[in-house]
């Protein structure tokens, strides 16, 4: 059994590969039906927002007993404000702490709910806070934290274009970062989760993130191709493709040993320390890393090779790589005939000693009947019998 080190290994040099480039119309295909899910969320459910954004008032109640807490805080409400509706929660499960979260009453009825939480939880009056919160506070925070944004996604665009040379690797970086937020909104949307102040800075978080694991992709497709330009001996789709498959198990480590820490975070939000700002910033970037890895290695790469693929300097190097795979088969299938038909003698090895022997015999009976001839020698390879023997001299001329 392959271990997920020796997997990693195997991945980096190219002895083994996923084709991430190759199959890039399922990533879409998977991608384009979370984002239409996400997006119906957005309709359908819209987002629920915090306080800080709608306004409204907000009371806590340090609570004796919290039995029941979620009918008798609305009983409260409705006793003071018919047909108010009211969030409830409690601040952590080993928490006594009851928050109401109204729209906005006027003093006169802030300080009667007071009385009535307290004459419910069975507490003093000085126990139960209240406060109001306007909705221009969280109208401002939304507008500058588009800014925000805009901002940011202008000076990245700008920045990787200058970087990698490209404007398409800036174009594919933007597209995984929209893939990014559209889909964490979208679970907001679905689960209902409050989006507050603590929200909005998350997902800046989340973006920044996602477009560090993007741009460490992109370094590596740049130095394949590179090198695939000169030696011609890569396609520009397969030096991207492995590029994915030697920072893949880089960026699932990162992505994990980021996550473990907000995972805690995130269990001990919900069970001791519960709703606030602390939880709600560990919840969006724990969705919001795990999407942004997912579209840095499934969504950001392919796209940039598809966007490349009708380059003619990529059109050029496809031809000359294939080329090159054609020679590397060719070569291929005659080592596998050469190795498979060995070199042979006729007649084996007796045959060609006797051959030797022959040769050998012919030599010493042309030079043993040569009387009376200048002696000559005769070369090894010289043909010999007849044609090699001395003229003879006739009897009567000697």
């Amino acid at each position: 059994m392959i271990s997920f080190s020796q997997f990693g290994n195997d991945l980096y040099t190219g002895k083994r590969s996923i084709p991430f480039v190759a199959r890039a119309r399922r990533w879409y295909t998977i991608s384009a039906v979370v984002l239409s899910i996400a997006v119906l969320g957005l309709v359908v459910n819209g987002l629920n927002l915090g306080l800080e954004f709608t306004g409204g008032s907000e009371f806590r109640v340090a609570a004796t007993s919290t039995d029941g807490y979620e009918s008798r805080a609305r009983d409260a409400v409705a006793q003071v404000a018919p047909g108010e509706s009211a969030n409830v929660t409690r601040l952590g499960t080993s928490s006594s702490t009851i928050r109401v979260q109204t729209e906005r009453l006027n003093e006169a009825q802030s300080d009667e709910l007071r009385t009535e939480l307290a004459k419910e939880f069975g507490v003093d009056r000085n126990q139960v806070s209240a406060s109001f919160i306007g909705p221009s506070w969280g109208q401002s925070v939304s507008q500058q934290a588009l800014r925000a944004i805009v901002v940011f996604l202008a000076l990245v665009f700008i920045v990787m274009a200058l970087y990698f040379r490209t404007w398409k690797m800036s174009v594919a970086a933007m597209a995984a970062l929209v893939h990014d937020m559209v889909i964490t909104v979208g679970i907001y949307a679905w689960t209902g989760f409050e989006v507050s102040p603590a929200t909005m800075i998350g997902f800046l978080t989340v973006l920044g993130y996602s477009l560090y694991d993007t741009v460490v992709v992109f370094d590596k497709v740049r130095e394949n191709t590179q090198d695939a330009f000169g030696n011609k001996r890569m396609s520009y789709g397969e030096a991207a493709n492995l590029a994915v498959n030697q920072t893949v198990v880089r960026s699932i480590n990162t992505t994990v040993v980021a996550l473990l820490p907000i995972a805690a975070v995130l269990v001990m939000g919900f069970t001791v320390i519960g709703p606030g700002t602390l939880l709600d910033l560990s919840l969006v970037l724990f969705i919001g890393m795990g999407v942004g890895a997912y579209s840095s290695i499934f969504i950001a790469t392919p796209l940039l090779a598809h966007m490349r693929a009708k380059e003619p300097r990529v059109l050029d190097l496809e031809r000359a790589a294939a080329k090159f795979h054609a020679r590397e088969a060719k070569d291929a299938r005659k080592a596998a005939e050469q190795e498979a038909v060995p070199a042979t003698v006729p007649g084996g090895a007796e045959g060609e000693a006797a051959a030797v022997g022959d040769a050998e015999e012919q030599r010493e009976s042309v030079s043993a009947g040569s009387r009376g001839a200048t002696p000559r020698k005769i070369h090894p390879y010289a043909q010999t019998g007849p044609r090699n023997q001395p003229k003879r001299t006739p009897k009567s001329r000697r």
